[in-house]
């Protein structure tokens, strides 16, 4: 019997070795990735409101999910192509109690990324300009 003196180098390793690799080669080349006519990117945002506290929640749109009023939520982004900013104001009598509330939005519309922060004078006026997005609380 020979012996070696490195196992791993030894005729029977060396074989073991090369038929685990045509294993995997042969696994890799008949795994076929889904064509990206069937992929489509992602609609997400991930979402903070800060009123004192932060409360902050995950918002998909595909299929709407992450917050109480998402589908409607989803519905809007659609309309302004995934800008918060060009969603239309709605008619609101809010008054002018200043109680400042911060939101910011980062994610993904539509393959591109997405960035939006402002703070609103008060819920009302937050409600008014970005409609469901961050109705958060309900």
């Amino acid at each position: 019997m020979t012996r070696y003196s490195n196992p791993l180098r030894s005729p029977r390793t060396t074989a073991v070795r090369g038929g685990l690799l045509a294993a995997a080669a042969l696994l890799l080349a008949t795994t076929t990735p889904a064509p990206a006519a069937a992929t489509s990117p992602g609609n997400w945002l991930y979402l903070t409101v800060t009123r004192g506290d932060t409360r902050g929640t995950l918002l998909l749109c595909d299929p709407p999910a992450g917050h109480a009023r998402a589908a409607d939520a989803c519905a809007e982004l659609r309309a302004a192509g995934g800008d918060i900013g060009r969603i239309p104001p709605k008619d609101a009598i809010c008054t002018m109690l200043y109680a400042p509330v911060t939101v910011r939005a980062r994610g993904e519309w539509g393959g591109r990324p997405v960035a939006y922060e402002r703070t609103f004078s008060n819920g009302c006026v937050l409600a008014a300009r970005t409609g469901s997005v961050f109705a958060l609380d309900e």
